[in-house]
């Protein structure tokens, strides 16, 4: 019999039927019990601080803690999922309790997707993996091949983005159980739609982390990120707690990628890094389907995303694009704010040079640090690269959780969503968007006393000097209302405006299915060239073997002469005319001998 999918150091594991090995690294303790299901058995300290026992008679779904020496019971940190909550009791599973009915999906290529970012508890009123299974035809019928779900891993209270996740290997049980989430996987490849998962490896979050009690040396005592302390990935326990989560996911739900959050914070002086190493572990134990292995990392680099000269990807297939964002938000709305300083001088330049060749600062000082930001980005393929007009974070990092058609309206708006979905990058959109949506996606969390008053307090002078806010009061993270004003509204796509932008989208994503996925292929580099860039004018082009591909738009004043695109008009909005009238679009395409 098959007892995992994939069998991890740490954690409780099947390893016979009624047999379950309980392991856990924990060297700030001299003894561990292992209460399971109301009875307590002192655990075996191995060597380097670990600690192990095997139970017999384990039945899945028994609940189990890890007591302390001094009494105190924990939650296993690799807990594969809670009774309830972050501090309550974990429970064992088993990888044979769901039956799989589209086993023999064999996953979809990169260059087919088009990623639809979803935050689980406010896609749907429900806000659980079943509900949003309910979308899933909607979502298959609008053109989405990929849903990239924001973090899921187990964090303090109901609500919350997933970022501050503490049991990294336990889908968040407000959500619905494992399950659960296999379902909705499941379920989206029966819809011919791959899902990813957005994990963070960088920190943990500031409340059910008793990583500090089993082993203080799980973190660097000598290092902060933004969001906590830093991980020591050099330590046996963390770095093997760190490599084994990505391919626990990938193996136990079946997933067809991972999105690996702010990978400039996963320092490691160890060789090798980190950071190869696990995709070069993923790489080589997942061989029966294309795995999707992305980043965002504010660097601008590129030697994470090094692709063969027949295509092929040995270690991360692309990067968030946060340069593309930042430019054409600058361009469509005036904002000059914060990070915004750095686009605030000839956003078109800047946004030109993000679609031809990647990043728009390669190299060059940024005026925000002062410091140089990026390397040479030309030679990566189109494909390297994942766009987005907006975003969780674009959004939900304003104070109000203004969507970019509130800032920008409408008209600007489906200018760049038409750039997004036929530039032979990778497009992301953000839950709604595809049809308009103008609920706002704030900042939300579900913490209690003095952690709730400090987040309520942190934010609000997080965001002064930042784009979106005035005088007016930053909405509470911790009330209830706040999560409930972030839900999309699925009335909207059914109302006259709604479903005329939603047919504008899938008008789009049947062109880019139909024109531009067939130039991908192979992926190769220094294909994109800038045709002009002034006054609000972008006009950019991309060679490839099977033709040529040309975009012109104006968000500019005044009209522009067309440059000489060659090939005929794939796509033009409002309409083909002479000359780049304001706010319109025009792409051409030529076909290759």
């Amino acid at each position: 019999m098959h007892f995992s999918a994939f069998t991890t150091s740490w954690g409780a594991n099947f390893i016979a039927a009624g047999t379950v090995h309980f392991r856990v690294w924990a060297p700030g303790q001299a003894k561990i019990t292992l209460r399971l299901s109301g009875k307590d058995t002192q655990m075996t300290a191995a060597e380097n601080g670990w600690f192990e026992t095997v139970a017999t008679g384990v039945s899945a779904g028994e609940a189990y803690q890890f007591v302390l020496a001094d009494g105190m019971a924990v939650p296993d940190p690799a807990s594969r999922s809670q009774q309830a909550g972050v501090s309550g009791p974990s429970l064992v599973t088993s990888s044979e309790s769901y039956l799989w009915q589209n086993a023999d999906w064999a996953g979809r290529p990169w260059e087919e997707s088009v990623i639809y970012e979803l935050h689980v508890g406010t896609f749907t009123p429900q806000g659980t993996f079943c509900a949003a299974m309910e979308k899933l035809p909607y979502l298959a019928e609008t053109g989405v091949t990929m849903i990239e779900v924001l973090p899921l891993a187990q964090f303090g209270g109901n609500r919350g983005w997933g970022y501050d996740g503490v049991l990294l290997y336990a889908p968040h049980s407000a959500y619905g159980r494992p399950d659960d989430f296999k379902a909705f996987v499941d379920a989206a490849h029966g819809h011919g739609i791959s899902v990813v998962l957005d994990i963070v490896l960088n920190h943990f979050g500031p409340e059910g982390n008793y990583l500090p009690l089993l082993a203080p040396q799980f973190f660097d005592a000598e290092r902060q990120t933004a969001w906590g302390a830093g991980i020591a990935y050099h330590q046996e326990g963390a770095r093997q707690y760190i490599l084994e989560a990505p391919l626990y996911w990938l193996k136990e739900y079946r997933l067809d990628g991972l999105r690996f959050d702010a990978v400039d914070q996963m320092k490691d002086a160890t060789e090798p890094h980190i950071l190869p190493e696990i995709a070069r572990r993923i790489r080589a134990d997942i061989t029966d389907r294309p795995v999707h292995l992305t980043t965002e990392d504010s660097r601008n680099i590129t030697f994470l995303h090094p692709y063969t000269a027949a295509g092929d990807v040995p270690l991360f297939t692309a990067e968030w694009n946060d340069d593309l964002h930042n430019a054409v938000h600058v361009l469509s709305t005036g904002e000059t704010h914060a990070y915004y300083q750095d686009f605030a001088t000839d956003p078109a330049a800047l946004a030109a040079r993000a679609f031809a060749e990647g990043f728009a600062y390669q190299g060059e000082i940024s005026p925000q640090s002062g410091k140089p930001r990026g390397e040479k980005s030309s030679s990566q393929p189109p494909v390297a690269f994942v766009d987005f007009i907006q975003n969780h974070d674009q959004i939900g990092n304003r104070a109000q959780g203004d969507r970019l058609i509130t800032l920008a309206g409408e008209r600007k708006t489906r200018i760049l969503l038409s750039a997004l979905l036929l530039s032979p990058h990778i497009p992301l959109l953000f839950m709604g968007e595809e049809y308009g949506e103008t609920h706002p996606f704030l900042f939300f969390t579900d913490f209690e006393g003095q952690l709730a008053q400090a987040v309520r307090e942190g934010r609000a002078r997080e965001f002064e000097g930042h784009s979106g806010y005035g005088n007016e009061s930053v909405p509470d993270p911790n009330a209830a209302k706040t999560f409930g004003m972030s839900k999309l509204d699925w009335q909207k796509p059914v109302s006259p405006q709604g479903a005329d932008t939603l047919a504008f989208t899938r008008t789009l994503l049947a062109l880019r299915r139909d024109y531009v996925v067939p130039l991908l292929t192979p992926a190769q580099g220094d294909v994109g060239k800038i045709i002009q860039a002034s006054e609000g004018v972008i006009a950019v082009s991309w060679t490839f073997p099977q033709g040529t591909l040309s975009l012109m738009l104006n968000l500019g004043k005044t009209a522009q002469p067309l440059p000489d695109q060659p090939g005929e008009t794939l796509f033009a909005w409002p309409e083909a005319t002479e000359t780049s009238e304001p706010d319109s679009i025009i792409v051409r395409l030529s076909r290759g001998e």
